[in-house]
């Protein structure tokens, strides 16, 4: 009899992991392809800017490359408007699949399209049509996903638990990264530009089938069924949100906007950066991006466990300064020599590892429950649109404009030191607040 008690327990104590385990790869699949095609786009934008814009000079193609990535953060406030309503009326799991859904159909379509030798002028417009469908899902993407993971996590874990996005977002970047290693060091370039560079576009598609699979398999959260059952479910989110939840959105958009240009700066420009303006090779370009991602990836959880323990407004603070004071010293070195590169990439690398971590949790954390997907995709989409999917478009020109290899490093110390502030002023402690409250904090 205690022999089958203790059976009993100790399936009961195992199904938490074994659900919690769903919840976490449900949550992470869609990050993944999303992250993977923005790697793969950094990858493959000398090539893509050669295909697209042949008439141009190298500068001004790769600026025409960047500003379609740009231009695909345009849709994000669309899509974050849109499925974050979706969300918070009708489900986090159900908007998650259909988001993980169109995204990967449209990442498919840009591996396959016609290039400029081919169809003209329309190759780069159809390019930015795929690229604002990608950026209308990625609106809800990791908003959702961070709201559908934080209200499965337990009490006292919902950092450590939430870690697994951003710490997504590293491994599918080094795996675009090392995809693109691998294509550009054994194909010719002949190859590589007349087929070679859709691989890992094309790959969107089983990735897509499969995230959408294992959505499919997890029911939603335990916040959203209480709301269903106790009648409570915002029948205008969106606007509920604005109205009620202004300052979240504005604090949430105040320190993002560090979030998105240090991390579109570390991963998506850096590759053309240090061949375009440092003078070094494609591979070593590529080999110090994967260098830096799984650096950012193995801190991701020590630095969101340190986000549980002391909570989220400290180690938001700790990030910021640590742009204003470390980020001149980290371009600084990156012209002595490929070890330099990697180690100041590295230091960028940590401390997008640190605000990340903590801004997923508190993002979800500071707004009641009715309206979280809604108001947590308005304050995080605008800083990306207009800061994170600009960056390596403004660090291009502003390297173009002034001459300066050190230019970047200027624009993401300035705007540190904004969020810094606003994270002083604004932000209040959110690690301790009830989910399920349906309350404005």
């Amino acid at each position: 009899m205690n022999t089958v008690t203790q059976n009993s327990a100790a399936e009961t104590e195992a199904s938490p992991r074994r659900s919690l385990k769903r919840v976490a790869a449900a949550a992470a699949v869609g990050n993944f392809v999303e992250w993977f095609d923005s790697a793969a786009y950094a990858v493959m934008s000398v090539t893509i800017a050669k295909l697209f814009f042949p008439d141009y000079s190298t500068t001004a193609s790769l600026l025409a490359v960047w500003a379609i990535f740009a231009g695909g953060f345009i849709a994000r406030p669309l899509g974050g408007a849109f499925f974050g309503r979706y969300g918070d009326r009708i489900g986090r799991n159900k908007m998650l699949g259909l988001c993980v859904l169109i995204m990967s159909a449209a990442t498919f379509c840009i591996g396959i399209l016609p290039t400029f030798a081919v169809i003209g002028v329309w190759a780069p417009i159809l390019l930015f049509v795929f690229r604002a469908v990608q950026g209308f899902t990625t609106g809800g993407e990791y908003t959702g996903s961070s709201a559908f993971i934080v209200e499965y996590a337990p009490e006292g874990k919902r950092a450590t638990y939430a870690s697994i996005i951003p710490a997504t977002v590293g491994l599918a970047s080094v795996a675009g990264a090392l995809l693109g290693v691998a294509i550009t060091s054994t194909l010719s370039t002949a190859d590589l530009q007349a087929w070679g560079w859709r691989i890992p576009f094309l790959l969107a598609a089983p990735l897509g089938l499969i995230g959408l699979y294992i959505r499919s398999k997890v029911d939603d959260t335990p916040v959203f069924r209480g709301l269903e059952n106790k009648g409570e479910v915002a029948k205008r989110p969106l606007g509920d949100a604005i109205r009620m939840c202004s300052r979240q959105i504005f604090t949430l958009f105040g320190y993002s906007i560090t979030n998105a240009i240090a991390y579109y700066l570390m991963s998506s420009y850096m590759i053309a950066y240090m061949t375009s303006s440092l003078g070094y090779s494609s591979a070593e370009s590529m080999l110090t991006s994967v260098i830096t991602m799984l650096v950012y990836t193995a801190v991701c959880p020590l630095a969101a466990r340190l986000s549980d323990r002391h909570g989220r407004k400290k180690m938001l603070l700790v990030a910021c300064v640590g742009f204003v004071v470390m980020t001149i010293p980290a371009f600084s070195i990156m012209p002595l020599g490929l070890g330099f590169a990697i180690l100041g990439t590295s230091v960028l690398g940590a401390l997008v590892a640190v605000i990340g971590t903590s801004n997923v949790p508190a993002l979800v954390e500071m707004f009641p429950s009715s309206v979280r997907a809604s108001g947590s995709a308005i304050g995080y989409t605008l800083a990306y649109v207009l800061f994170g999917g600009t960056a390596p478009f403004v660090a291009t020109g502003l390297v173009a404009g002034f001459g300066t290899p050190l230019a970047p490093a200027f624009y993401l110390m300035g705007m540190a030191l904004v969020s810094a502030v606003v994270v002083v002023l604004f932000f209040r402690e959110t690690k301790n607040l009830s989910l399920s409250r349906t309350t404005v904090l």
